[in-house]
């Protein structure tokens, strides 16, 4: 059924069908039976609870961020059965992100590129949406830093959005590794990469009860590079990583080079990133002795795909491409395959 309704989605624009896709979830929520009739199609199995940061996860499958920017669908996201859903990136402003058409897909190899740039409505009105909303689900709160604010103030940029999301989040995730706002990267070298996360756990340990903060990382990171991470997580006591971001690298697709070149730059999801983000996930279990928590993402499609994740040492995973190519029921096969 919802490959048919793909391919009539498919014909739209992704930006914009993916914003009237949701806004009629979101109405459909609200309605007198909407509700039940979402979670009668959509709902997972129970019985596959996760314990960790001494959070109870429902099931071990979320939504990654990126899918919900401004937190405007958490309450109809969890009807469809998600165990959590991390919200943004935000950033302390407000900002229209990259010129349109910033989102791309390439059917053939199941995947997206995007380049939003952290289109967001800012930090502030996404904790005011946060505190409005109904369901029990966990959230996750990705920020980052405005396009104009230098590397150099950086910090202040993630300290506000800390402060502005604390008390309506229950995990925090630093993002650094987005290949679409400009610089952000040189943010994962190993001394500024320090730098701010001290002084994020510094400003958490004031808290009365702190949160666990978790650093999403890129694919395209060395082996040296990861053992620096690894010493990092250490160092700062971090809660654990997200594996991984959306990749720069074009290798082995399907998709004409001429389409490629043609959608410009921009970070690649999806199925092609399911190898590297597994190995990536592996590395960091293995290195680390199996003490860092770890999030998978990238490439998760089916329940096999979670399993691989898993096995490879992720403690929890998310889906974002698969979502779009798999459709709303998503969550529930994957938790059945698990199960």
């Amino acid at each position: 059924m919802y490959n048919l309704i793909k391919k009539i989605l498919f014909r739209f624009e992704p930006e914009t069908i993916h914003h009237q896709v949701m806004k009629g979830l979101q109405i459909l929520h609200g309605l007198p039976l909407g509700k039940k009739l979402i979670r009668s199609f959509c709902q997972p199995a129970t019985g596959l609870e996760r314990q960790l940061w001494g959070l109870t996860f429902k099931n071990p499958v979320g939504l990654a961020a990126g899918f919900d920017k401004d937190a405007r669908y958490t309450d109809a996201l969890a009807c469809l059965g998600f165990g959590f859903v991390e919200i943004g990136t935000v950033t302390p402003v407000a900002q229209p992100g990259n010129d349109q058409p910033r989102l791309f897909r390439l059917p053939a190899d199941k995947a997206l590129i995007n380049r939003m740039g952290f289109n967001n409505g800012g930090a502030v009105a996404a904790a005011k949406r946060l505190h409005k909303r109904s369901s029990d689900i966990i959230i996750g709160g990705n920020i980052g830093k405005n396009k104009i604010t230098p590397n150099e103030d950086a910090i202040s940029d993630y300290e506000k959005c800390f402060h502005a999301l604390f008390d309506v989040v229950d995990y925090f995730v630093v993002n650094v590794s987005s290949p679409n706002t400009p610089n952000l990267r040189a943010l994962q070298e190993k001394e500024p990469l320090k730098q701010l996360l001290h002084h994020l756990q510094t400003l958490n340990n004031l808290k009365i009860k702190s949160k666990p903060i978790l650093l999403k990382i890129a694919p395209d990171l060395t082996d040296s590079q990861l053992d620096d991470i690894i010493e990092i997580v250490r160092e700062t006591k971090l809660a654990g990583l997200v594996a991984t971001n959306t990749t720069i690298s074009r290798e082995n697709l399907a998709t004409p080079d001429s389409e490629i070149a043609a959608i410009g730059a921009g970070g690649l999801s999806g199925l092609p990133v399911r190898e590297r983000a597994t190995e990536v996930i592996r590395y960091i279990h293995k290195s680390s002795g199996g003490s860092i928590p770890i999030i998978a993402v990238g490439g998760i499609f089916t329940a096999e795909d979670a399993q691989e994740k898993l096995d490879a040492g992720a403690s929890l995973v998310q889906i974002y491409t698969g979502f779009i190519y798999e459709g709303p029921t998503i969550v529930k096969k994957i938790c059945k395959g698990l199960k």
